[in-house]
């Protein structure tokens, strides 16, 4: 598993859960290469969260951000912090950008939120399904239950190459499973 220095970083996401009132559940698997989901995504909250786990566990899960983002001051900051900027007007693709940054990289694991916002949706979109299968990397699913303060690091599965049907047996389950912290965005 990507990881980080050990250091005050670990016991500051270990306080953050604790001053929230949240736990984790689950055991991580010990892939070197992983496409990591967070759902249901419906509050900014939900970033804080996640923040404070990858913290707790010195773990380095990596995210998208655009590439317009990456400028001094912040540029270091981000990078550091596992950011991989991504040109929306480049004429590869995200999905292909996510694609050949996995094949450069010998251990890394990349986190999505699948909804794509935290506004309530009725499909997900299917990039992450894509971006896992083409670099043929197992999809960790991690739910959130708010009404009990945890964060379960559920399943790992593969995705199978049907996108759209896989993504939305992903979806129910997860809605099935897990509550947000504004559900009515669930």
């Amino acid at each position: 598993m990507p990881q980080r220095k050990a250091g005050m970083s670990q016991k500051f996401g270990r306080f953050m859960l604790r001053l929230m009132g949240w736990k984790l559940t689950g055991e991580l698997p010990n892939e070197p290469k992983l496409m990591v989901i967070l759902a249901p995504h419906t509050s900014n909250w939900d970033f804080i969260l996640a923040v404070s786990v990858l913290l707790a566990l010195n773990l380095k899960v990596s995210f998208m951000m655009k590439k317009e983002a990456f400028f001094w001051p912040f540029k270091n900051m981000f990078m550091n912090f596992g950011a991989i900027p991504i040109d929306r007007k480049q004429a590869t693709d995200v999905v292909g950008q996510a694609v050949g940054w996995y094949r450069d990289h010998d251990q890394v694991w990349l986190g999505i939120t699948p909804e794509g916002t935290r506004s309530k949706v009725y499909s997900w979109k299917t990039g992450f399904l894509r971006i896992a299968y083409d670099a043929d990397v197992p999809v960790m699913l991690v739910g959130m239950n708010a009404p009990e303060k945890s964060i379960i690091i559920d399943k790992v599965v593969r995705a199978t190459g049907n996108h759209e049907l896989q993504a939305e047996e992903i979806r129910q389950y997860m809605n099935d499973k897990f509550v947000g912290i504004n559900p009515q965005n669930q």
